[in-house]
């Protein structure tokens, strides 16, 4: 897939120093686990279920996003599948490089886009951490609309952690009404 700047590809086996890269930068996991990944975990487990993901649900899946100027990996970009039908996860990690330029906006359009023009999805949502504000803002620019505020418990909580996690979401016909209105 291709944006105006992008390029989403599929992640081989010979990606795994750019997953190894991207997760050991704490600034890029500040708001996920705190902490790099550890490259064990990257390549026994993060790597492979991304792989098999691909052959179980055609479509979805964690997509390599390239600079189309430089094939440059800025990150990744992703469709996830929800325990609700019809409804997918769309979320992004980028490398700080890559950060304030507007790629997240770009590759979160396309990706909900794809959602609801390829794979025939009903609803699209995203969640962070509430403290979070620019993936927040991110959201709100794809077209994503707040949808709540929730808490889950953690062992080892992230600071912010007490002030929740927030849902964004669209379903397709508010995505229709905006593309034509």
């Amino acid at each position: 897939m291709e944006t105006e700047r992008l390029r989403l590809r599929r992640f081989t086996p010979a990606d795994l120093g750019l997953l190894v890269e991207l997760d050991s930068d704490p600034e890029v996991m500040r708001f996920l686990t705190g902490k790099p990944t550890p490259r064990e975990e990257i390549e026994y487990v993060v790597l492979p279920r991304i792989l098999q993901l691909y052959d179980e649900r055609p479509g979805l899946g964690t997509f390599a996003a390239e600079l189309l100027c430089d094939g440059a990996f800025i990150g990744w970009f992703g469709l996830q599948p929800t325990a609700e039908p019809r409804t997918v996860d769309v979320g992004y990690r980028l490398n700080r490089t890559a950060w304030g330029e507007g790629y997240a906006t770009e590759g979160t359009k396309a990706l909900i886009e794809t959602a609801f023009t390829n794979l025939g999805m009903e609803r699209v949502v995203a969640d962070t951490m509430a403290v979070n504000h620019r993936s927040r803002a991110v959201m709100r620019r794809a077209g994503l609309r707040f949808v709540r505020v929730y808490h889950e418990h953690f062992d080892d909580p992230l600071p912010g952690t007490e002030f929740g996690e927030v849902e964004y979401g669209i379903n397709r016909r508010t995505w229709e009404a905006g593309r034509h209105g």
